[in-house]
């Protein structure tokens, strides 16, 4: 008995809620097999003879479900618990995956691969970020940066660390489609640690009216919160700029690189170094936003350091003549200020009343299921008009408009204490 106390003092004090420890491992091992293929599916796609464009495709019609899933995880988990929602986004995955692995890519049947990879897409929303919500209804104010620092350190480790690593052995030892059905196993795995060895009680309060009429209208407070708090729609946005860069990179800045001398496998190194630089860094941002304030944090490390970084991953081969070493600690300080919107996902709940944390979520989440659908858009849309110059150009202006709208993400509090300024100055 003193030893699980120990334990769970010792995960409290580095800022994992202990009654919530195995809620964090299931998200990591979920997303390590959301993630398999992340890395390599749109090439082994091209090879198989699916065209770029087509690939494209489908990796639009799985941003849009991740969109869609994300909004509604954040008012599900309101209406019928997280437990229930994160189990709803196992089935969706597992169904999806298994139709794509098993009946389209076989046949590389391209009118099915849609439909059934778009299926898929509704899974990691639904189960991540429903124990997100759960991470912020249950974790103290003065503590919930640094808890959800370790969300999306686990989030990314198993997406874009652990499951491109285990997917690179994998594709070695078995190949590319037994690789793809291993994912369902990791799946499985990550939804039991999470729903069922997690045994922390998530109540749902009781509501006067639980018709299904209720159910919808607590659905649509996902939409209406806009409405009644404007600054939950600005933080959505600010979410949406966050990860763009991120969606937008791979499809245009390899090729900009390769005419400096920097190979492909070279870039997917970068790119790998990156993201562990990311995944630390989002456990630093989320303790420093605790300590200098969620709003400070955003605005000068997210919104300020990823414009400057961008700039400058664009400016330095032409600098550097396509210096590795140069390119590479530039890159790993750009993956570092993405985290530096990680404060986002505790500010953003505390915007509003206990009763619409869950509204306020569903419009965070769906600025992050939205950025996997418009960074590539936006290179569909502009990159034959303006260049990979133009394109870096409006990913900075977009992250120092973050920085200016995340200024008016003020907390009730520090709204008062401005309101009391001014009466005592008029006074």
């Amino acid at each position: 008995m003193n030893d699980l106390r120990q334990q769970g003092n010792f995960l409290d004090k580095i800022g994992i809620p202990s009654n919530l420890v195995w809620g964090y491992v299931g998200v990591l091992i979920f997303m390590m097999g959301d993630g398999l293929e992340l890395a390599w599916l749109s090439t082994y796609l091209v090879e198989q003879g699916i065209t770029i464009q087509q690939a494209a495709t489908l990796t639009t019609a799985y941003g849009v479900t991740i969109a869609i899933a994300a909004w509604f995880s954040g008012v599900l988990v309101e209406a019928i618990g997280p437990r229930k929602t994160m189990t709803i986004g196992a089935l969706f995955y597992a169904i999806g995956h298994a139709l794509f692995v098993g009946f389209a890519l076989p046949e590389l049947h391209y009118g099915l691969m849609i439909p059934t990879y778009a299926i898929r897409g509704f899974g990691y929303p639904m189960f991540a970020y429903s124990f997100l919500v759960w991470v912020t209804y249950k974790t103290p104010q003065q503590k919930l940066g640094t808890a959800v620092g370790w969300f999306w350190f686990m989030f990314t480790g198993g997406l874009s660390v652990l499951g491109a690593y285990f997917s690179s052995w994998s594709i070695a030892a078995f190949g590319h489609i037994p690789t793809l059905w291993t994912a369902i196993l990791w799946v499985i795995i990550g939804w039991f640690f999470a729903v069922f060895v997690n045994r922390d009680k998530f109540e749902l309060k009781a509501k006067d009216d639980n018709s299904a009429s209720s159910k919808l209208k607590e659905l649509l407070n996902g939409i209406t919160i806009i409405k009644r708090e404007p600054k939950v729609g600005i933080a959505g946005i600010v979410r949406i700029i966050n990860q763009t860069s991120q969606y937008a990179f791979p499809l245009f800045l390899p090729l900009y690189l390769a005419d400096y001398g920097v190979t492909m496998t070279v870039w997917l190194n970068i790119w790998g170094t990156i993201f562990i630089s990311n995944i630390a860094f989002n456990l630093i941002f989320g303790v420093v936003g605790d300590k200098l304030g969620w709003r400070n944090t955003v605005t000068w490390f997210g919104g300020i350091g990823c414009a400057t970084f961008t700039l400058l991953l664009y400016l330095a081969p032409q600098w550097f003549a396509g210096n590795i070493f140069v390119l590479s600690i530039i890159g790993v300080l750009w993956g570092a200020c993405l985290a530096g919107y990680v404060p986002l996902s505790a500010l953003t709940p505390s915007l509003v009343s206990d009763g619409d944390k869950g509204a306020a979520m569903s419009i965070l989440n769906l600025g992050a299921g939205l950025c996997v659908f418009v960074g590539p858009s936006l290179v569909a849309l502009f990159y034959n008009f303006v260049g990979t110059q133009g394109i870096i150009f409006i990913l900075v202006g977009l992250y120092v408009l973050s920085a200016v709208l995340t200024r008016f993400l003020k907390l009730p509090s520090e709204a008062n204490v401005k309101a009391e300024d001014i009466e005592e100055r008029v006074i």
